[in-house]
């Protein structure tokens, strides 16, 4: 259990103090930080993040990802991921609109379907923004509209196609799960 204490603090202490340190360069308002113990945590974030140990595992994280996007920083690639991208934004807002309003009606909702599908939503939309603003900073795949236009809807369909899949996979669970027999 004191994992799970000391994981919460830790993300916790992280998030005080980048909210902090935008705060600092006032993007964020004041009363955007929580006001019970928060001296504290940015305290105990401050100090994490001014660790040697902490920014060599940063580092040992964040170099791989830098040397691939280095290596794969080729106008072709971000038209790729933003398809990409906007198939999964397409994908799992269909399922969890329309799929999940379906099954609503036959009262077979599954908890962590709904949570699974948000979270492929939550991170298709911070990777379709994150894309967008790495093409807008390395490449000139934002300046040329026919790319922007044909990703998308390479994506839309790419997104429908994925869409009716899964919603076909999670009716066919849903006929699956046997109604006890009130006999």
């Amino acid at each position: 259990m004191s994992i799970v204490i000391f994981l919460s603090n830790l993300v916790g202490a992280a998030w005080v103090t980048s909210v902090s340190l935008v705060q600092e360069s006032g993007d964020v308002p004041t009363e955007a930080l929580p006001t019970q113990n928060t001296d504290k945590i940015k305290e105990l974030g401050e100090s994490l993040n001014q660790t040697q140990a902490v920014q060599d595992v940063s580092a040992g994280i964040l170099e791989p990802i830098y040397t691939l996007a280095e290596y794969m920083a080729i106008p072709s690639f971000y038209w790729i991921a933003f398809a990409l991208m906007v198939a999964g934004v397409v994908s799992f807002a269909g399922q969890l609109i329309f799929t999940k309003f379906f099954l609503l009606f036959k009262m077979s909702l599954n908890i962590k379907e709904i949570l699974g599908d948000l979270l492929g939503l939550a991170v298709s939309l911070v990777g379709l923004v994150l894309t967008t603003q790495a093409a807008t900073q390395n490449s000139t795949f934002p300046e040329n509209s026919i790319a922007v236009v044909s990703a998308t809807g390479v994506g839309v369909l790419l997104g429908l196609m994925f869409y009716l899949w899964g919603q076909s996979q999670e009716f066919k669970a849903a006929r699956r799960i046997e109604k006890p027999d009130l006999r």
